[in-house]
């Protein structure tokens, strides 16, 4: 009787198991197939450099944000450096957040609000850069309401949160459906615009630690919000370390779960089995071996065989993605298809941590020179990022030229 008590609970676990990491595996090819057809369709300069001011958060990390502002082209209206100290900066102005200054908003969410209150503008666009965003292919914006830039973090020194940076941006095709969903699912703050009169009118002014997803959340909510992806693919730094890495990946899954009760209920399972492909994801083996040690278990373990087999076939399609989107050489494909399973297990410690202990308070990731990004890059001179215009690539001049380096642009 015992036997079959638990011969029944585990084979319904493991349907259970399979159904949720089914939805969100059908519900990305979904987005990325038919929903993602035509994403680039609209005009891309239907607004000027000149209709755009540049905002750059940083704690006061003066030769990153040195770097960020020389990759802005010289075209935009103003480029604002906002801080938590005094730092000097050549082409910006700097301001520095009072400590006096006080509002709901914390940590970087206070640095934004304190800077909506008191910069003025007279662009019709703000564009927000995290501290170390080299802005590239940048020649003006599509007409929407929230503009997306892609992103293609850079090597910085450790292969393995390279590995997983590549594995996450190929996730992230999924972003050329949004501007079809009434809430785009996230952002991603290192790099995009929004008109000043709706940011104006939302404010920053909330708790959160993911500012950026909740504030195109609170838009949607608010407003019909028109969204548009530009893939010019900014290049921002991966993770100097997988400690810094982890850490990060805790903090998007705590603010993404604190965060989620603002979507409509019809939205929130579907970013809930998100959570739950995305954080536990490694422990589908352990699952089959569980199922394997009970007697009589063999459909359910044929069955979720099948799932999971279905399902570790789309974890190697991420990877494939973020191949194409760095460019990387077909040659080079089978080291990254190889180590696809270590980078899903890596990707996923971190925001299994956020969802068993969630965090409260925004923590910057560790961040390196411009200087460092050189030399561990071959195919970057000395001085290259200094010299940096903004408007073409960083690396490799056709965006169609494959990159031959494995673990390092």
């Amino acid at each position: 009787m015992l036997t079959d008590t638990l011969l029944f609970a585990t084979t319904t676990f493991l349907i259970w198991v399979a159904l949720v990491y089914s939805l969100s595996a059908v519900w990305w090819l979904i987005e990325v197939l038919p929903l993602g057809i035509g994403w680039n369709s609209s005009e891309m300069d239907a607004w000027g450099l000149d209709d755009l001011q540049v905002r750059i958060l940083t704690i006061g990390a003066e030769d990153v944000v040195q770097a960020t502002v020389d990759s802005v082209p010289d075209g935009v209206a103003g480029v604002k450096v906002i801080a938590e100290q005094d730092i000097d900066i050549d082409g910006a102005a700097v301001s520095v957040v009072p400590d006096s200054f006080s509002c709901k908003a914390t940590n970087k969410g206070r640095a934004v609000e304190w800077a909506r209150r008191h910069i003025s503008c007279d662009a019709e666009y703000v564009l927000y850069l995290d501290e170390d965003t080299l802005v590239t292919g940048l020649t003006g914006l599509p007409d929407a309401d929230f503009v997306q830039f892609t992103e293609k973090p850079i090597f910085t020194g450790s292969r393995l949160a390279y590995l997983c940076e590549v594995f996450r941006v190929g996730y992230q095709f999924e972003q050329r459906a949004f501007r079809r969903l009434s809430y785009p699912l996230y952002a991603w703050g290192g790099g995009f615009a929004i008109r000043h009169e709706l940011e104006d009118e939302l404010t920053w002014d909330v708790a959160t630690i993911t500012e950026d997803t909740n504030l195109i959340w609170r838009a949607a909510d608010r407003f019909e919000l028109e969204y548009r992806l530009v893939d010019a693919r900014f290049r921002n730094q991966a993770p100097p370390s997988l400690k810094a890495m982890i850490k990060q990946r805790r903090r998007w899954m705590s603010g993404t779960l604190k965060d989620n009760h603002i979507l409509p209920l019809l939205y929130q399972p579907l970013t809930l089995t998100r959570v739950v492909s995305w954080g536990f994801s490694p422990a589908i083996p352990l699952l089959i071996i569980g199922a394997s040690l009970v007697p009589g278990a063999t459909v359910s373990i044929q069955f979720f065989e099948l799932i999971s087999t279905a399902l570790l076939a789309v974890l190697f399609i991420y990877m494939l993605f973020g191949l194409w989107a760095y460019r990387k050489h077909p040659l080079l494909w089978p080291v990254f298809l190889i180590l696809t399973p270590l980078a899903v297990v890596l990707h996923a410690i971190g925001a299994a941590w956020g969802v068993i202990s969630p965090i409260e308070e925004f923590e910057v990731t560790e961040k390196v020179v411009p200087e460092t990004i050189e030399e561990v890059n071959p195919e970057l001179d000395e001085g290259a990022i200094a010299a940096h215009d903004g408007e073409d690539r960083l690396v490799r001049e056709s965006a169609d030229e494959f990159d031959t380096e494995l673990f390092r642009d």
